[in-house]
């Protein structure tokens, strides 16, 4: 009975030393792969230098052309407009702390739960942020041979998931899935084609996919570090 035992002991100890090996070599074969796509993008040194970022893009929403317009400012500010013949009529933004929204002109307190990842944001480029084992785990799943797509999951500190797909011979991201299990949501972007501004490498023609169909963005204009402040996000 006891070498049974000692024996049970030893493949208990030696399977939850595979399970961890195995563990360790996906999470660093997803960091090589992150790694890899910040290289693809413009750089480390240029991605971690990013402390504010805008980017206007046109869409069709409802049947009309419209704009969508986001501001960033690290660690954890942003805006995001709509855009229609010139007049902004919609406006969300997260001043740090607190998250509001201007509806039919009226400016008001929003619906804090809506805000509530940016509370741990700390960059403005999200490959910086899965990185950062105290915001985000990464592990690599497998590769898509057909595809061409190296798959990564990464677990954010409030348990959402998302699912990322990089090109196998660019390291460029071609496709992102966002997981909300609390709530059971789910939603999928598609980067088509990249594009150029200064030294950034950044997705210029984003397809967003649901249920009640696809929305084609394509960007039309992006610039960072430059013409943006707090200012901008003060109720």
């Amino acid at each position: 009975m006891k070498l049974l035992t000692t024996a049970i002991t030893i493949c208990s100890v030696f399977a939850a030393h595979q399970t961890a090996f195995s563990q360790n070599t996906h999470e660093t074969k997803a960091k090589e792969i992150i790694e890899r796509a910040i290289d693809a993008t413009g750089g480390k040194d240029l991605l971690s230098s990013i402390k504010t970022l805008y980017t206007k893009s046109s869409t069709v929403m409802d049947g009309r052309n419209v704009n969508y317009i986001t501001k960033e400012m690290a660690p954890n500010m942003g805006s995001f407009e709509i855009e229609y013949q010139g007049r902004i009529v919609y406006r969300s933004w997260f001043d740090g702390k607190t998250g509001y929204e201007t509806v039919n002109g009226e400016k008001k307190v929003a619906d804090q739960e809506e805000f509530k990842d940016k509370l741990d944001r700390k960059y403005i480029m999200n490959e910086m942020a899965y990185l950062d084992p105290s915001l985000y785990k990464a592990e690599f799943v497998g590769t898509d041979q057909e595809n061409k797509l190296q798959h990564l999951k990464v677990t954010a500190k409030d348990g959402s998931v998302t699912n990322l797909y990089y090109d196998t011979e660019s390291f460029l991201l071609k496709k992102e899935v966002h997981e909300n299990p609390t709530i059971g949501s789910f939603s999928t972007t598609l980067c088509t084609e990249y594009k150029k501004y200064d030294d950034l490498n950044y997705c210029s023609k984003t397809i967003l996919r649901s249920e009640n169909g696809d929305q084609v963005m394509t960007l039309l204009d992006l610039y960072y570090n430059k013409n943006i402040k707090k200012s901008d996000f003060k109720f």
